[in-house]
C-alpha cells in the first residue's frame, strides 16, 4: 500500500512533468486509486486524458509500470510524448533488432525506465516472459481494455489471458483504461479483474462540442455530397471509409475537386504512413480518408470534422471515431453520409470470420493427430490456419475458447530457431566464465551449426546430450547477448499447448465450437442492425449516444443534432444492380467445383457464398480461385440474398 500522495504534490508534478495547469474530471480520482494500491477501471471519453492516469500514477510507483496497448503507432506516439517531457519511457516491439531490445531490458532492470509499453502478443515470447520473471512490476495498464470483452466491439482473444499473466508475473494491481462501454462490458472487465464498484471511475460521456449531422444519401450522389459538406466547413478534417480501394478512389475525387486530401491505410508501408500522418498533424494536408486504420492515437485537438463516407461497423465504432473531432473543446461537426448499400460489405466481415463445422473438425483431428504420447502439441499459427482454413484471429478465438472449456492447456511458446553471432572469439568469451560455466557454454557452442557468421542452435541435440532445461540455455543466450558478447536472433514462433485427450474426444466438441461462433456471428450482425436503427433515431442522438455508454446525465435535447434540428434520418436503399440468371449462377459454382476437383476437397454450402461474395479465406489462396469468373461476381448481395439464391438453385 502506498501512502496517498496530497493533491498539491499530484498538481505540482502535474505542471512540472506534463505542463498542465489542472486535472481534467476524473484523473485525480483514478491516479489517487491506483497510487493507493487499488485496481481501477477509468471510462473517459475519447481524447479526455486517459493516458495521464498511468503516466502521473508511473511516476510515483517504485517499480516499472507495464502498459499493454492494441496498435504500434499508438505506442510511438505516446512514447514520444513521454520523451518529450522527459519521462524515460520504451517499447519492445517488432520495429526494434535484438541489441535495442536489450538495451531495453537493461535499461528496465536498472530501474531507468518507469514505462514499458509492449502489445498483448509479447507474452507469447519466451525471452519477453523470461525477462518479465526477472523483474518488478508495480502495474499492469490496459489500454482500449474493452477489448478484453466479448461483449466489446473489438474483441481480441489474447487479451483473456491478461488476469493469468498478472497471477504468473506476481503484478500487484491493474489499470483498465476505455472510452466505449456499456454497462454489460463494465461488468464483465471488473469481474475479470475483481475491481470494486467503488474504484470504477466513469465521467460523463456527453460532448456538448460534437454537432451529429446524419445526411441520408443514395450512393450515386454521396461524393457530391461529401465535396458540397467540405466546402462548406473549415478546417482539417477526417473522411472514413471501409475499404482500402474505397480510399484511394475518393481521395482521387476530392483532389480533382480541389480539395487539399491523400488517402490513408493499412495496405500502404510504414514510411508513406508515418509521412502522412506527419503531414496531417502539420496542416500541410487538410482532408485524411482513410480506413479505420487512421486514428487511434492521433493526437490532433483542432481536427474541426469526421465524416463518415460509408457506415460505422457499430455504434462503438462511430464513437470512437467521431471522438477524434474537437479535443481542444471547439465546435466540430460530425456527418454521416448513410445509405443502406454499405450493410453487405460490413455484414460480410463478420461472416467471413465464421469458420464452418468441417474446418472446426479438421483443426479438432490436426490436434488429435499431431499430439505425443506425453499430451503435448505444438503448433505455429500461420501454418495451422492455412492448413484448416481458418483465419487467424478465429482461429485465435477458437483455441481460447479450447483452453477455456479445459481442452488444451498453454504450456509455453518458444522459437523454432535460434541463430547467433560471436561477437568475440570463442576462446576469449570462454575465458571470461568459471569452469563449470565455461564448459555449459562450450556444449551450446558444439550444438551449434555455424555457417559462415550464424550459428543455428540445435536445442533437441544439445537437450539429448546434456539434460538442460530450455528454460537454462535461454537465460545463458540471453546473458550474453546483454554481456554484448552475442548477438541473438529468433524466429518462428512456436506455442506448446498440453491436451486433455479425453476431452478432445468428446463427439460434442465440434458442433459446441462452431455454435460459439454462429452466436457470435448473431451477436455481431444485431450490433449492425443496432446501428442502423441509432442513424434512423427520431429522438436526440447525442442522448441516446450517451444513454448507450450507460451515462444518465446527457440532456434530453442537446439542440445540436440533426434529429434536434428537425431532421430525423430515413436511410435510403439502392435496388441491387447485380443482376444473375440462375444459368450464369450455376456455371460460376460448377466451374469452382471443377476447379477444385483434382483436389479432393467436397466445398461445403458457406464456402460457395464466400466465393461468391469475394471474400477472403486461407482456402482460397492455397486453390488459386480468385481468377475465376464467379469469384466476388456477387459481392455487392447482402450474405443472406446469396445464400437463398444457392438455396432456389438447389431446390430446382
Amino acid at each position: 500500500m502506498f501512502e496517498n500522495q496530497n493533491h498539491a504534490t499530484l498538481l505540482v508534478q502535474l505542471q512540472q512533468f506534463f505542463g498542465f495547469e489542472s486535472f481534467r474530471e476524473g484523473q485525480l480520482a483514478t491516479i489517487e486509486q491506483v497510487i493507493d494500491g487499488h485496481s481501477t477501471l477509468a471510462i473517459f471519453p475519447t481524447g479526455s486524458g486517459k493516458s495521464l492516469c498511468y503516466q502521473l500514477s508511473a511516476l510515483n510507483l517504485p517499480h516499472v509500470t507495464l502498459v499493454i496497448s492494441p496498435l504500434l503507432a499508438l505506442i510511438h506516439d505516446q512514447l514520444l510524448f513521454l520523451k518529450s517531457k522527459g519521462i524515460n519511457a520504451a517499447s519492445i516491439d517488432s520495429g526494434l533488432n535484438q541489441q535495442q531490445i536489450q538495451s531495453v531490458m537493461q535499461s528496465v532492470k536498472q530501474g531507468d525506465c518507469k514505462i514499458l509499453m509492449v502489445s498483448v502478443e509479447r507474452f507469447k515470447n519466451e525471452r519477453f516472459r523470461q525477462f518479465l520473471s526477472q523483474i518488478k512490476i508495480s502495474q499492469l495498464v490496459v489500454d482500449e481494455a474493452h477489448c478484453i470483452s466479448e461483449w466489446g466491439h473489438n474483441f481480441r482473444p489474447d487479451y483473456l489471458k491478461i488476469p493469468q499473466l498478472c497471477q504468473i508475473f506476481a503484478i500487484p494491481q491493474v489499470l483498465l483504461l476505455t472510452a466505449t462501454a456499456t454497462k454489460k462490458v463494465k461488468m464483465d472487465m471488473c469481474a475479470r479483474f475483481a475491481i470494486e464498484p467503488q474504484h470504477v471511475v466513469q465521467t460523463g460521456f456527453y460532448r456538448n462540442n460534437l454537432n451529429l449531422q446524419i445526411q441520408p444519401v443514395v450512393q450515386a450522389d454521396k461524393n457530391m455530397a461529401l465535396v458540397n459538406n467540405i466546402n462548406h466547413l473549415t478546417g482539417s478534417g477526417i473522411v472514413y471509409v471501409t475499404l482500402q480501394q474505397t480510399a484511394e478512389h475518393v481521395a482521387q475525387y476530392l483532389k480533382l475537386a480541389g480539395i487539399n486530401a491523400t488517402s490513408y491505410h493499412a495496405g500502404m508501408d510504414t514510411e508513406s504512413r508515418q509521412q502522412i500522418q506527419q503531414q496531417f498533424m502539420s496542416n500541410q494536408v487538410q482532408v485524411i480518408v482513410a480506413t479505420i486504420a487512421f486514428g487511434m492515437g492521433i493526437d490532433k485537438s483542432d481536427i474541426r470534422f469526421v465524416i463518415h463516407y460509408d457506415l460505422p461497423k457499430s455504434i462503438e465504432n462511430y464513437s470512437q471515431e467521431i471522438g477524434r473531432a474537437g479535443r481542444d473543446g471547439q465546435p466540430s461537426t460530425c456527418i454521416t453520409l448513410a445509405n443502406l448499400d454499405g450493410l453487405n460489405t460490413i455484414e460480410n466481415f463478420v461472416y467471413a470470420d465464421t469458420p464452418d463445422l468441417a474446418d472446426v473438425t479438421l483443426l479438432l483431428n490436426i490436434i488429435k493427430q499431431e499430439t505425443d504420447k506425453t499430451g503435448t502439441w505444438e503448433m505455429q499459427e500461420l501454418a495451422l490456419s492455412k492448413a484448416c482454413n481458418i483465419k487467424t484471429l478465429p482461429l485465435k478465438t477458437l483455441l481460447v475458447q479450447l483452453e477455456l472449456h479445459g481442452i488444451i492447456e498453454p504450456r509455453f511458446a518458444y522459437f523454432a530457431d535460434f541463430k547467433y553471432q560471436l561477437l568475440v572469439d570463442k576462446s576469449v568469451l570462454l575465458s571470461r566464465f568459471n569452469a563449470s560455466r565455461a564448459d555449459f557454454l562450450q556444449h551450446i557452442f558444439d550444438h551449434t551449426q555455424f555457417k559462415k557468421i550464424w550459428g543455428q542452435l540445435d536445442f533437441d541435440g544439445l537437450h539429448q546430450a546434456t539434460q538442460t532445461p530450455r528454460a537454462k540455455v535461454v537465460a545463458a543466450l540471453e546473458y550474453l547477448a546483454e554481456q554484448d558478447l552475442i548477438i541473438l536472433e529468433t524466429k518462428k514462433m512456436t506455442q506448446v499447448f498440453h491436451v486433455n485427450m479425453k476431452d478432445l474426444m468428446q463427439h460434442t466438441i465440434a458442433t459446441q465450437m462452431q455454435q460459439y461462433f454462429k452466436d457470435k456471428e448473431t451477436k455481431e450482425i444485431k450490433r449492425i442492425a443496432q446501428l442502423v436503427r441509432f442513424f434512423e433515431l427520431t429522438s436526440c442522438l447525442s442522448n441516446n449516444l450517451a444513454n448507450y455508454f450507460d451515462d444518465k446525465q446527457a440532456p434530453i435535447h442537446c439542440q445540436h443534432c440533426s434529429v434536434c434540428d428537425g431532421r430525423p434520418a430515413q436511410l435510403p436503399v439502392t435496388q441491387i444492380s447485380q443482376v444473375i440468371d440462375d444459368t450464369q449462377l450455376s456455371q460460376y459454382i460448377d466451374e469452382l467445383k471443377q476447379h477444385v476437383a483434382s483436389k479432393n476437397i467436397i466445398l461445403s454450402h458457406t464456402t460457395i457464398i464466400k466465393f461468391l461474395a469475394g471474400m477472403s479465406v486461407p482456402i482460397f489462396a492455397r486453390l488459386k480461385v480468385k481468377n475465376l469468373a464467379g469469384h466476388g461476381a456477387l459481392s455487392e448481395w447482402r450474405y443472406q440474398d446469396i445464400a437463398n439464391a444457392i438455396d432456389t438453385l438447389e431446390d430446382k
